[in-house]
């Protein structure tokens, strides 16, 4: 018999993506019984709950235009006010804050700032929220942005959020979409460091990225790009090609990795996240470019396996079951 209940509220693509099935099956061994929560039901009726793992993304970003969605989160969050013993992995004020791009790298320019020491950096970014040209070169030139520029969305989820620009001059800032984010590119020699948190532990995989770009504003067209298919781990797109000759960066030190992530962890109050790190090829200074929610922990084989840890730590902290 189970002695403590864990339920999951994961779009059908995550639950696959993540195999919640073959989770549910190594809790039971730990005498853990996970529930797939359905929102469209009273979830009081489904529980009760000692632990709840959500990925809520979805219904956060349409609940701000859709009546249903509204309902639905209001519904979870009456939930979560009425049973204040149960776990939320993870807070939804902090999920919905890394949903917006620019309030994520507020954060990350906060971290930049308590992590100086470690040279650790973020780089530098801005809001557009007008198609004024005139008004986003003033501002790119104020806020001393280099190019090239990565465009991303504002919001930093679904299909969209993928789809991303390099533009290299002011002339390109005509194809920036508002609203959206600019950040500085740092050339990071193509590759990507995806940092899986998860709880106390964290793993890095090694991922494809964009290739490197001379500094400086050229006469060069847009370039738009999939930033999941650039950085997918078989990626073989003639972005992330580098040349022969171009030396391979040494891997950031994993004392500075911990101490990254010990620090954003106390930063957004949250247990599952990723974040995106690249090394500056120039000063080889350790360089935050993203913070992800809940992310798909693909090429960690040691996922389930901590995150079963860390829900029987967390349970294990709150004390006696119900």
């Amino acid at each position: 018999m189970a002695n403590h209940r864990v339920g999951f509220i994961l779009s059908v693509k995550k639950r696959k993506k993540i195999n919640l099935e073959a989770f549910a099956d190594l809790c039971r061994h730990r005498c853990i019984e996970v529930v797939e929560i359905d929102l469209n039901q009273p979830i009081a009726s489904q529980g009760p709950f000692d632990v709840i793992v959500h990925k809520l993304s979805d219904v956060i970003v349409e609940a701000e235009h859709g009546s249903q969605s509204q309902r639905l989160l209001a519904n979870f969050q009456e939930y979560v006010f009425l049973h204040p013993q149960t776990i939320l992995l993870d807070p939804l004020p902090a999920m919905t804050k890394l949903l917006d791009r620019f309030a994520s790298y507020c954060i990350m320019n906060t971290l930049q700032n308590s992590m100086r020491e470690k040279c650790i950096c973020t780089p530098p970014y801005l809001e557009i929220s007008t198609c004024d040209q005139s008004a986003i070169r003033e501002t790119v030139d104020t806020r001393q942005l280099s190019y090239p520029l990565i465009c991303k969305t504002r919001v930093a989820h679904g299909p969209r959020s993928h789809e991303m620009s390099l533009i290299f001059s002011a002339d390109g800032l005509k194809d920036a979409r508002p609203p959206c984010v600019l950040q500085s590119f740092v050339s990071h020699g193509a590759v990507l460091h995806k940092v899986f948190v998860v709880g106390e532990e964290h793993f890095v995989v090694e991922r494809p990225s964009l290739k490197n770009f001379p500094p400086g504003p050229c006469d060069r067209k847009t370039i738009f790009f999939n930033s999941h298919e650039v950085s997918k781990p078989e990626s073989c797109s003639h972005l992330t090609a580098l040349d022969e000759n171009t030396p391979r960066m040494a891997p950031p030190s994993r004392d500075i990795m911990a101490a990254l992530v010990r620090q954003l962890r106390a930063e957004l109050g949250m247990a599952l996240f990723g974040v995106d790190v690249i090394v500056d090829i120039q000063t080889r200074t350790l360089t935050v470019i993203d913070i992800n929610i809940f992310p798909g922990y693909e090429g960690v084989p040691q996922f389930f396996s901590s995150l079963l840890r860390h829900i029987e730590s967390v349970l294990e902290k709150r004390g006696s079951p119900k």
